[in-house]
């Protein structure tokens, strides 16, 4: 399909296949680690799928408030077990982390995990009090991004949603149509546009988009017209591409983890 290779990440990132196996197993030495000193919740049950879970990590001491965190691979592929290490930025900083996996497509439409997502965020709004901050990388991204949107949330958690930091998100389904992945989203344009964040006004929530400057073209487009329709925050990462700009959620001190927490 036409846009195949403007979409295609891990075919333009040198040693790609070996960033899967390493995040698992960074992911897995931390949550064991978090298990043992007694501050892992795992496998919360939000939903009625057996993809439907979400781990919580906790911080020493009482929570600043709870970062969710929502990650990529096109709505089609990976669950959270790979992602539990990115938390260790926010756990330094005070605030619990909840990490969500979500049933995939074709099983589903990308509208349905963006339910999934919404009834994901109002769990963890009940675990832990205090602020909500929401993060996703690439389909991740384009989820916290909805979850933005008047109407997707109940009001009582919308009201406590602190920032949202999408990272190299899809914001315009609307390219998706000319992919191959369109067979199993299942997508025609009135429903990429019905779920398109570029298309939709956001709540008054500061958010910051992030995306790697070293991405793809597509993925620098995306970023900066997210940026544009919302009049929020855009950061281009300065030696970053698809696949690394979010070990940033890792550290305490980085600018992407003062964007969710400060």
């Amino acid at each position: 399909m036409e846009l195949d290779d403007a979409y295609a990440n891990a075919a333009h990132i040198p040693g790609a296949e070996g960033y899967p196996p390493r995040w698992a197993q960074q992911a897995t030495t931390f949550r064991e680690a978090l298990s043992s000193a007694g501050r892992a919740r795992l496998a919360i049950p939000y939903g009625d799928s057996p993809r439907q879970k979400l781990d919580l990590f906790l911080p020493e001491g009482v929570p600043n408030g709870v970062c969710v965190f929502v990650h990529g691979g096109y709505w089609l592929r990976f669950d959270n077990s790979y992602w539990s290490h990115l938390a260790a930025g926010p756990l330094v900083r005070g605030w619990a982390v909840a990490m969500p996996s979500y049933d995939l497509c074709p099983d589903v439409t990308i509208a349905g995990i963006t339910l999934q997502i919404a009834r994901a965020v109002t769990v963890v709004a009940g675990q832990v009090a205090g602020p909500v901050a929401l993060s996703g990388h690439s389909a991740g991204g384009h989820l916290v991004a909805r979850m933005a949107v008047p109407g997707v949330l109940p009001s009582e958690v919308a009201q406590r949603l602190h920032s949202i930091v999408p990272i190299s998100p899809v914001a315009d389904l609307r390219p998706m149509l000319k992919t191959s992945m369109i067979a199993q989203f299942g997508l025609d344009l009135a429903a990429a546009e019905a779920e398109s964040p570029v298309l939709m006004r956001p709540m008054d929530v500061p958010a910051t988009v992030w995306v790697g400057a070293d991405e793809r073209p597509a993925f620098l487009d995306q970023a900066q017209w997210l940026a544009e329709a919302w009049g929020c925050g855009h950061v281009v990462a300065e030696g970053r591409h698809h696949f690394d700009v979010i070990d940033a959620l890792a550290s305490p001190d980085s600018a992407m983890v003062a964007a969710l927490v400060d």
